[in-house]
């Protein structure tokens, strides 16, 4: 998962509504979304590692993951960061805690960024500094980075939900049409993170389509009245889609 945004409204009928794009490698065997048969998760999954990049449960948790992109090549003998998602979906613990324990254990895993709701706060968790945050009622988004980094796709995905918030255009189709979005930023506004400029800037674009790897699933969860609504739109290497929704009630 590359691309996440949410509107975090703790008093409101709606309290979270969260978009998000998935970019992979095509080649890399993945499930749709479902029901997980050995467990109460509803997500995606990982074929190759087991875990999985966003999902839900009934009992109001969700859990979302992304890189940290830095250039470095990736430890082979770290855990996949997928387990992640999975392990806090099936927990009892509350978000503040999980991620307590979490700290302790972060460096054994490659960097990572990780959104965690347990039906009660949001709270945000960046595995390089083993640092726990409460997230802010209002927009927010995440990419390969820090939380609250503006690279331009963040910036664009931010700016296009509160636009279509005031508007009150909350559909499918319109957050459908933001998350794919394949404008490039500008040269200058790219940031630097240890890979060849070309490759920076297609990864720029919030729907990343390249030869071999882009945006494989685009993702929108509401929650209200204790329950998830899930539709997801994933995408094959040859542009071909299928689309789910599935809800938790």
């Amino acid at each position: 998962m590359c691309l996440i945004a949410w509107n975090w409204q703790p008093a409101s009928p709606e309290p979270l509504l969260l978009i998000a794009n998935r970019d992979e490698y095509f080649a890399r065997p993945a499930e749709p979304l479902h029901w997980w048969p050995d467990a109460d998760i509803l997500a995606g999954r990982d074929l190759q590692a087991g875990g999985t990049w966003l999902g839900v449960s009934r009992t109001g948790r969700l859990a979302v993951l992304t890189n940290y992109r830095d250039g470095l090549a990736q430890r082979s003998d770290a855990p996949s960061r997928g387990e992640l998602v999975s392990q806090f979906l099936q927990t009892r613990v509350s978000a503040p805690d999980y991620l307590r324990a979490l700290a302790d254990r972060a460096a054994d895993y490659n960097p990572f960024n990780l959104l965690v709701f347990d039906a009660v706060g949001l709270w945000g968790f960046e595995s390089r500094h083993a640092q726990i945050m409460a997230m802010p009622a209002g927009i927010g988004a995440v990419s390969n980075a820090d939380f609250n980094t503006p690279w331009p796709k963040v910036q664009n995905l931010k700016t296009g939900l509160h636009k279509l918030l005031v508007q009150g255009q909350l559909s499918a189709a319109e957050l459908l049409a933001l998350l794919q979005n394949r404008q490039l930023a500008a040269d200058a506004d790219l940031p630097d993170t240890g890979i060849a400029l070309a490759l920076e800037r297609s990864l720029s674009a919030t729907f990343v389509a390249m030869p071999g790897y882009g945006t494989r699933a685009c993702s929108m969860v509401r929650f209200a009245s204790g329950c998830f609504e899930f539709f997801e739109q994933g995408f094959d290497a040859n542009g071909h889609t299928h689309s789910r929704l599935l809800k938790t009630s």
